[in-house]
């Protein structure tokens, strides 16, 4: 998965990178049709110089649909878990949602109202 990542007012470790892309790209196994993604690193009261929080923000792009979830904890390695744990449940949703709408009982209904209508085109000829 490509994705892009920015540090909000302070320069992320490489080693922090890598974890979080290593991490991210597990998602894969959840869903297959992942475009994109961007993940946003911050610290919550950088201006006081005493950094409270650790917030991590991540954008995924699917075909038709944008999940966001956002996470803050004592490190950026504990809030990249946290958001592992959300994404993963609602990529697992998404997935349940679009397969249902392609349920054989569906494909089945449309198949006899299509019939249906070619019943009706014969016979007004």
């Amino acid at each position: 998965m490509r994705l892009q990542m920015h540090a909000v007012k302070f320069t992320a470790d490489q080693s922090l990178l890598d974890f979080i892309q290593a991490k991210l790209d597990k998602l894969d196994t959840f869903h297959d049709r992942i475009i994109s993604g961007e993940v946003f690193l911050r610290l919550e009261g950088a201006d006081s110089n005493k950094v409270k929080e650790k917030i991590v923000e991540v954008r995924l792009m699917l075909p038709g649909k944008e999940l966001f979830v956002k996470e803050h904890d004592k490190s950026f390695e504990s809030a990249t878990d946290r958001v592992m744990d959300v994404l993963k449940d609602k990529l697992v949703r998404f997935k349940q949602k679009r397969n249902d709408i392609s349920s054989p009982a569906i494909e089945e209904a449309t198949t006899r109202v299509e019939d249906e209508d070619e019943v009706y085109e014969a016979d007004e000829l």
